[in-house]
């Protein structure tokens, strides 16, 4: 790995971690020289990946800083949570995919927006379940899937540590421990690969990531696991299925299946 992908890889983990805050300004180029015992190029180079991962940004008169999210608006949309032998699976699509790797487990400082999902400190420290998905035909990559997990679970369930839970997974021993029944939420962003990412994705450059946080809770509503699935937003989509709200009813039940309707009102039907 190039020098500078090493001091790139150290700076995203501590933003991801929140040891550098949104707001925080890095320190200047002379001071990254010294820490890392490196030339200005280098430290440029580092600097400028950031930049492109959206990361960072330059600010006059400041330095380059840590960007601010926006605050991202909430659309809620119906899902649904499917089984089968092997254990639950969230996408029809991806009942197929199976892992192509075994299951990496170990400790890891949880990312800030983890660590808040599972109400715990900053950049604390978690057990992590990273797994590599595709075709098991093809060995084609199709998704990374990293499972976050809230140390008192694991406390309870030292299962959850290790590379192989067993049967249905480690939502079946979840529940098997009375935690359920499970619920879930989802959301899904982008934002740009890590350089790990897009090796393993086969991504080329300018392709961001679809990234799909999933928070498993308790029945008494407590976040137990938060999953980070991230896949090519070359490659897939999201898609949702639009039910009729009663509200949506047509006004002319008799009319023939795929004739138009009109909104009381003359109101766009497409808002």
């Amino acid at each position: 790995m190039a020098r500078w992908h090493e001091i790139a890889h150290e700076l995203r983990a501590a933003i991801a971690g929140g040891e550098v805050a949104p707001g925080d300004v890095l320190p200047r180029e002379t001071d990254l020289q010294e820490r890392y015992r490196t030339s200005r190029t280098t430290v440029r180079q580092a600097v400028a990946a950031l930049e492109k991962e959206g990361l960072v940004e330059k600010v006059r008169r400041r330095g380059t800083v840590v960007r601010r999210p926006p605050t991202r608006r909430r659309i809620p949309r119906s899902r649904r949570v499917h089984r089968d032998a092997i254990g639950y699976y969230f996408d029809t699509a991806a009942q197929g995919w199976r892992p192509l790797e075994p299951p990496a487990v170990g400790r890891a400082p949880a990312p800030a927006d983890v660590a808040r999902a599972l109400d715990l400190a900053p950049a604390a420290e978690v057990v992590t379940r990273s797994r590599v998905m595709g075709d098991p035909d093809s060995g084609d990559v199709t998704q990374l899937a990293t499972s976050y997990l809230a140390p008192t679970a694991v406390d309870a369930l030292p299962v959850l540590a290790e590379p192989d839970t067993g049967p249905g997974g480690i939502y079946d021993r979840m529940e098997d421990a009375g935690y359920g029944p499970l619920r879930w939420e989802e959301a899904v962003s982008a934002r740009m690969p890590s350089p790990d990412e897009a090796r393993r994705l086969g991504l080329p450059p300018g392709v961001p990531v679809l990234r799909i946080t999933r928070i498993t809770r308790g029945a008494d509503g407590r976040a137990l696991e938060v999953n980070d699935t991230r896949v090519s937003a070359e490659r897939f989509e999201v898609v949702n299925e639009i039910d009729r709200d009663p509200t949506a009813a047509p006004e002319n039940p008799e009319a023939p299946s795929g004739a138009p309707v009109r909104p009381a009102g003359g109101a766009r039907a497409d808002r």
